[in-house]
């Protein structure tokens, strides 16, 4: 709710009975909280309160503060969703105060939003889908590869204007597949963009190769060219060029390609282009995922379009789609019978969920259009707000907001971390998915040790976006209403941050 809102529910003990009924039936809520001067919670009032003493003829006249004494039941700011409900449920009630470390009431939990959970970005499916998974039924072909899965490469590879591509399983056995048509053997040096999912990453270790993590920029919060270019001069001295670098286009923007391009073609080092996030997105007219020697896409059930699990390889060389194919479908020979001469892997989409991608890919543009809206709803409800900065979109970007992202405001890193973590848990108290930026990679303990490479010395950019920066509801299928609720509670919150609503 509002901070209007919730104030209207806040009543002091003078207040008489009539007034409160009054209130009561104007906020619609089915409670008040009852307050000292200084916001001290002293109990709730229900309409049941108020029946009772009529009851027991206590004039309408009277102050709240005659009411029998009742301890007010509620939970400190702290204390999680499940707090709530375990305390509604054990005393049969539809709402909680909620306290701050002085008992003043903060904010008000009910039964009904625990039952309505927002996600950050659930599936959005269609009625285009059913029909290419009821053919795939029809004619039988529910396994592993099939026309769906020919038909779904095809037009993918045209919408992204690349001139091949090779459904697989997930975007993570795309990246595995990527460094290896690329060459990764043990012991090779990879780069990657460290401000990401460990799925960009962890096809690394699967090489047995050695990551060398590089930071994002202000600009894009993607990987910075300035570091790329000081690691790549740094690598060359110590003679461990990398077979390659994993660049990610983060939460639906594409990486300044245009300078980190000649940066790799300079070092003679090929791109491979994480797009898993932004699928839709385009940099200077050409589609995300379409500037490496290899792209990746992911259609995980969050992902802006989805098979349910899933990704999908391009590439402008046949011939290495073909081998990706082939590696995909456990590396079979061409024999009459099963013959193997490598390591394969059992990576290949089904033709059941690639007929899902190609009804899903039929509506991408109205997707990117929705999250859009959403992001852009959020940046225009606190637009005069100085607590939070939204992820940049600078000139010839074009972003998809699979996500959308904002960093708050604070003195220090530290401040900034407290601040996120407060807005997250008062969201996460009204059932409301918010989760902070990808926690960088070179900061996680299963890559302690490896290289990093700041946007600048004494400036890491990665952890900063990510002690300051959170990922709201974005979904395509988020409702007016839902978005609404995530728009109040952050009014709320900002309110009792300081900030001006």
């Amino acid at each position: 709710m509002t901070p209007v809102q919730f104030a209207a529910l806040c009543v002091p003990p003078a207040m008489n009975l009539r007034e409160a009924l009054a209130r009561l039936d104007a906020t619609a809520c089915g409670v008040l909280l009852v307050v000292q001067a200084d916001g001290t919670l002293v109990r709730t009032v229900t309409d049941g309160d108020l029946r009772r003493a009529a009851l027991a003829q206590v004039p309408v006249s009277a102050p709240l503060a005659q009411l029998p004494a009742q301890a007010p039941l509620s939970i400190p700011d702290q204390a999680p969703a499940a707090a709530a409900l375990a305390l509604m449920d054990k005393h049969l009630i539809d709402h909680v105060p909620v306290i701050d470390s002085s008992g003043r009431a903060i904010d008000l939990i009910t039964r009904r939003e625990l039952g309505q959970r927002v996600w950050m970005s659930s599936p959005h499916l269609g009625e285009e889908e059913s029909a290419f998974v009821a053919e795939a039924f029809r004619t039988n072909w529910i396994a592993p590869l099939g026309p769906h899965v020919d038909a779904f490469e095809k037009e993918l590879a045209a919408h992204v204007g690349m001139g091949h591509a090779a459904a697989v399983s997930s975007g993570t056995a795309a990246l595995h597949l990527g460094l290896l048509l690329l060459g990764v053997k043990p012991g090779d040096t990879v780069f990657c963009s460290s401000l990401t999912f460990v799925a960009s990453a962890n096809p690394i270790n699967y090489c047995g190769a050695w990551p060398v993590f590089i930071d994002s920029e202000p600009q894009t919060w993607n990987m910075s060219p300035q570091a790329l270019e000081r690691a790549l001069e740094w690598a060359r001295r110590e003679n461990r060029l990398p077979r390659c670098v994993i660049v990610v286009n983060l939460y639906g923007q594409s990486a300044d390609m245009d300078a980190i391009g000649p940066i790799c073609e300079k070092y003679g080092v090929p791109v491979l282009e994480d797009a898993a996030e932004s699928l839709g997105a385009s940099y200077k007219g050409r589609a995300s995922g379409s500037f490496g020697r290899i792209g990746v896409y992911s259609f995980n059930g969050n992902k802006i379009i989805t098979t349910s699990g899933g990704g999908m390889m391009v590439c402008d060389d046949a011939d290495l789609m073909a081998r990706a194919r082939k590696l995909a479908t456990q590396a079979r020979e061409p024999a009459p019978h099963y013959e193997h001469v490598e390591t394969g892997f059992n990576y290949r989409m089904s033709n059941v969920l690639a007929g899902i991608g190609r009804g899903q890919l039929k509506v991408l543009p109205q997707r990117v259009q929705a999250r859009r809206r959403v992001f852009d709803l959020y940046r225009a409800a606190f637009a005069d707000q100085p607590l939070l900065q939204w992820m940049p979109e600078p000139d010839g970007h074009y972003a998809t907001r699979w996500l959308s992202c904002c960093t708050l405001a604070g003195e220090n890193l530290d401040a900034q971390r407290a601040r996120r973590d407060r807005l997250l848990l008062a969201l996460e108290r009204h059932a409301v998915e918010a989760r902070p930026v990808w926690k960088p990679m070179h900061l996680q303990p299963l890559f302690a040790g490896a290289p990093y490479f700041e946007h600048t010395p004494g400036q890491d950019c990665s952890r900063a976006l990510f002690e300051a920066g959170v990922c709201l509801p974005s979904g395509s299928n988020l409702s007016d209403a839902d978005l609404d609720r995530v728009l109040d509670l952050m009014r709320g919150f900002l309110a009792r941050e300081g900030g001006a609503c």
